[in-house]
């Protein structure tokens, strides 16, 4: 057997040689931190979400695109106006989208409750239309297909009871996990779907909340992989979740953050990013970090995984952050829509900055 030089010069001084191995990087490139977003499809249209794709595209940045791959001939109370795949002009936009590098990901069938039928259509449509099934699901609104939705998100029994008080929805409305139900396809999620969405909070940095994301739940078993992502409902809450404060903690930490949004809802107004927005996404894209698609996230933080499901500390901690922050956020929407009913001098709400 052959000795290396170096090696046997060491042996020779009667210095010993390391045999550690290096430790793995934290990001890619020795990137600073990992950043993506997840947008949910809702009230998309071309119009309203191309000039923040464009934008996005010149900074360098990538998004992971939510879909909805069928028309929704019943009609929509809330979504009405929204684009589908059915649209020609609309699937036109989202394959360049593919093209240039961002990720198109499911949203459900369509804008209201699918049975299984319409849902494996929607998954050929999306095979069809993009080459290969979706990575990744996030369930949408209401939609009964929901799989393991509403308390069936979570364990705690108080979380669970606070919760379902709070949606008001009876158990069994959310269907999509339920064996003989008619929104039943968490067999075609398991088959086709690498990545699910659960929980989201309030916090830019998930690695500060959720490090073992994505992760293995033995107790829903036929989702492979859950993750995290932190809550921005539109422009306005973006504004708020990436302001230079917690961007700098973000790089600082060297953590990873997936932000779950809209870019339908109100980043684009008359044809222009909002200039707030298109501020914040600026300075972020100065800053030394990867900016990748969601599946391109989780599968680096899957490699680096010593184990595929959380600890039991860190999943009942993550449901009572969650249930805080989600009770949180109402109790804001609740106030803001209040205050702009009231006149400004009237108004007794503390800013909000």
């Amino acid at each position: 057997m052959k000795v290396h030089a170096d090696q046997a010069a060491s042996a020779a001084s009667g210095q010993e040689t390391s045999t550690a191995p290096p430790e793995p990087e934290r990001w890619p490139q020795g990137k600073r931190f990992a950043f993506s977003i997840i947008d949910d499809t809702d009230v998309a249209t071309v119009a309203n979400v191309r000039p923040i794709y464009r934008l996005l595209e010149r900074l360098g940045l990538r998004a992971t695109k939510t879909v909805w791959p069928v028309s929704c001939p019943e009609g929509s109370r809330h979504f009405a106006g929204s684009q589908t795949l059915d649209d020609p002009d609309y699937l036109d936009f989202v394959q360049d989208l593919q093209r240039r590098g961002f990720e198109i990901a499911f949203h459900g069938a369509t804008m209201e409750s699918s049975t299984r039928e319409r849902t494996c259509r929607a998954l050929e449509r999306f095979k069809e239309c993009f080459g290969s099934y979706p990575r990744v699901h996030a369930n949408h609104g209401c939609n009964r297909e929901n799989i393991y939705w509403g308390r069936s998100r979570i364990d705690q029994p108080l979380i669970k009871w606070i919760y379902g008080r709070a949606i008001g929805v009876p158990d069994g409305y959310y269907a999509g996990h339920i064996p003989g139900s008619a929104y039943w396809w968490r067999d075609l999620c398991q088959s086709r779907i690498e990545y699910v969405r659960n929980l989201t909070f309030n916090s830019l940095d998930l690695s500060r909340i959720n490090p073992g994301m994505p992760y293995a739940d033995r107790t829903r078993p036929l989702v492979r992989r859950w993750f995290s992502a932190a809550d921005a409902e539109s422009a306005d809450e973006f504004v708020r979740l990436l302001d230079s404060r917690n961007q700098k903690a973000l790089e600082a930490n060297q953590g990873f953050a997936i932000v779950a949004t809209h870019f339908g809802k109100n980043f684009v107004v008359d044809g222009q990013v909002d200039p707030r927005v298109q501020e914040l996404l600026e300075e972020l894209s100065s800053r030394n970090g990867w900016f990748c698609t969601v599946s391109e996230l989780l599968d680096w933080l899957r490699a680096r995984q010593a184990s595929p499901e959380l600890s039991e500390r860190e999943w009942r901690r993550i449901q009572r952050i969650w249930l805080l922050n989600l009770l949180s956020r109402r109790l804001t929407a609740k106030w803001t829509k209040l205050r702009q009913r009231l006149p400004i001098a009237a108004s007794p709400l503390p800013s909000t900055r």
